[in-house]
């Protein structure tokens, strides 16, 4: 009867912490990615091409330089969206834009990721 008890309490003692590896490993890999939100200042970004576009254009005199400045701009329309596109496979997590985000220790800022995938300083 004795060693029956003890048999008993093994199986047991086995399958709580069966489950509790269980329940730890889904909570680490699976529940807390998902609840990180990262967020992106978009407006941010647009003002700092925009300047770099405008300040461009500004100094340049030639036809050339204009026709440089009007490619850059184009490449980076092309680029903005795609960069947009990556930010959240790279990071695992949701993506919004920072004006919808009203802060949380989940969220994290990806602007700087996002600039220097549009070729921004």
């Amino acid at each position: 009867m004795k060693a029956a008890m003890v048999n008993v309490l093994v199986a047991v003692s086995v399958s709580v912490l069966t489950v509790a590896a269980a329940l730890a490993a889904y909570d680490r890999w699976v529940l807390r990615p998902s609840l990180v939100i990262g967020v992106v200042d978009l407006q941010e970004v647009y003002r700092a091409k925009e300047s770099q576009f405008t300040q461009l254009l500004t100094q340049t005199g030639s036809e050339d330089e204009r026709q440089q400045a009007l490619a850059m701009a184009r490449s980076f329309s092309q680029r903005l969206p795609a960069a947009l596109d990556e930010l959240p496979r790279e990071c695992g997590c949701l993506v919004v834009l920072k004006a919808a985000v009203a802060g949380g220790p989940t969220a994290v800022d990806l602007t700087p990721a996002l600039r220097r995938k549009v070729d921004l300083p």
